[in-house]
């Protein structure tokens, strides 16, 4: 793939911008989920899967679509992927019923899947250098965690100053702005390898998670004891057992074992799932507890994370060069370590306390940390990746990114809801939460530790 520098340029602010959008509707509904609650009467399970459809769809998908991209051609791929979206973004503004709004949210996902490992994959393919790729995806990773902050403070304005309906038709435009630029941009790219798809692998795949997902979020509502989520969780495991049962038969699979098997990107996608399962969760727990408990209105929520904003911005700019300096394990294990220090400090955020002394101080670390990661992991994770295997390479990526979110988000809320049963223990449930998402990073800081290689890893030596 050959085009000049400022086309290259150009391609990468389109790219980075859809890639905004889709990380963003990650998190754009969690300031509006006590309006979209009691606008559509969701119950408090029900109300998750407006969260996890979009997950679910998402990482289940991205496997899948990722490989498609690298054979159907990328930049097709990503049109694609953008067109579904912004079409699923009607419906979702417009629905009357919970189900209209959940069966949106999953068709997003499907579009995200498709749309996302093949962006990524293109800037992989743009930027050939280490130095130029290292920069684009320090850029990419960061402007896709600061879609994930601003979901919540544009959620919040729009919420709060019109209706929560507008954080889905806003994506409208936008998708139509890629979709007028990009062909202008990018040539189209494609692996010189025909492969079959491996439909079977994703169905069953997704449908494990799915099942899992289901089973976790039931446990927070009906117990663990009940028949549903006996049922579910065993049905999880069948289809994962059948899921791995069909990948060691299979000619072509999914993602080859060789592929997943690779240190740096095996060990850097395990930190990622840590990562996400805490992160997604914070945002969900954070929202319904300053709207709840401490009585925050919507645009108030929402303002509230701009700080959060800021520190990301900040430390995503100093990650690009720490790790070119000191590489990514050195990087990671204290950004991870940040980010777990923060979140004690938000879970012990009590109803008296002010903004000031009360909910910035563990936001502004748990950003710094954030911004950190971001960029650092995206690079580990795409480490050795080719141009007959960058597309994959993103899908697994994004895929452990989203599942591990709704995963996390499932497992970090059930625990708080065990904790909660008034608005007194209101506040330890969510204490309780946060409690259990540093856990999760401090897991992830000490297996990059161990674990990570300590230096840079060239594409032939995958």
């Amino acid at each position: 793939m050959s085009i000049n520098h400022t086309r290259r340029r150009s391609a990468l602010v389109v790219l980075c911008f859809v890639q905004f959008m889709l990380v963003l509707d990650d998190t754009v509904v969690s300031v509006a989920l006590p309006s979209i609650r009691d606008d559509l009467g969701f119950g408090t399970t029900g109300l998750a899967w407006v969260v996890n459809a979009y997950f679910l769809a998402f990482g289940g998908l991205l496997l899948l679509f990722g490989r498609a991209a690298d054979l159907w051609g990328r930049r097709r791929a990503f049109l694609a992927g953008v067109a579904l979206f912004g079409a699923a973004s009607l419906p979702c503004g417009l629905a009357q019923e919970p189900w209209q709004l959940v069966a949106g949210r999953f068709v997003q996902g499907a579009g995200s899947a498709l749309a996302s490992p093949a962006a990524l994959s293109l800037i992989t393919l743009l930027f050939p250098g280490d130095e130029e790729r290292a920069r684009a995806l320090g850029i990419w990773g960061g402007i896709a965690g600061l879609g994930g902050t601003a979901g919540l403070v544009i959620s919040g304005a729009l919420t709060g100053l019109t209706s929560w309906r507008w954080i889905f038709l806003i994506n409208l435009p936008v998708a139509a702005l890629a979709l007028a630029l990009l062909p202008r941009l990018v040539t189209e790219s494609r692996a010189t390898d025909r492969v079959r798809l491996d439909a079977a692998g994703a169905a069953l795949g997704t449908s494990a998670v799915l099942a899992l997902v289901y089973g976790l979020l039931e446990a927070g509502e009906s117990g663990w004891g009940s028949a549903s989520v006996t049922g579910s969780l065993i049905l999880a495991v069948v289809l994962g057992g059948a899921f791995f049962t069909v990948e060691a038969r299979a000619v072509e699979p999914l993602v080859p074992l060789a592929f997943l098997a690779f240190r740096p990107r095996a060990v850097a996608n395990t930190a990622t799932l840590l990562f996400s399962a805490a992160f997604y969760a914070i945002a969900f727990l954070l929202m319904i507890h300053l709207q709840t408990v401490v009585g925050y209105r919507p645009l108030t929520a929402g303002l509230a994370y701009l700080p959060y904003g800021a520190g990301i911005l900040a430390s995503m700019w100093l990650s690009a060069r720490a790790v070119t300096r000191f590489g990514a394990r050195p990087l990671l294990v204290v950004s991870f370590l940040t980010s777990a220090a923060g979140l004690l400090l938000l879970s012990g955020v009590a109803p008296v306390d002010g903004y000031a002394l009360g909910v910035l101080p563990g936001m502004l670390v748990t950003s710094i940390g954030c911004g950190l990661s971001l960029p650092a992991l995206t690079g580990a994770a795409v480490t050795g990746t080719t141009e007959e295997n960058a597309g994959l390479g993103a899908a697994v990526f994004s895929s452990v990114q989203q599942v591990g979110g709704a995963v996390g988000l499932a497992v970090l809320v059930t625990l708080a809801s065990h904790h909660t049963v008034s608005q007194r223990t209101a506040t330890e449930g969510f204490a309780f939460g946060m409690t259990a998402a540093a856990v999760l990073l401090v897991l992830g800081a000490v297996l990059v530790a161990v674990l990570l290689p300590s230096r840079r890893v060239s594409a032939s030596a995958q």
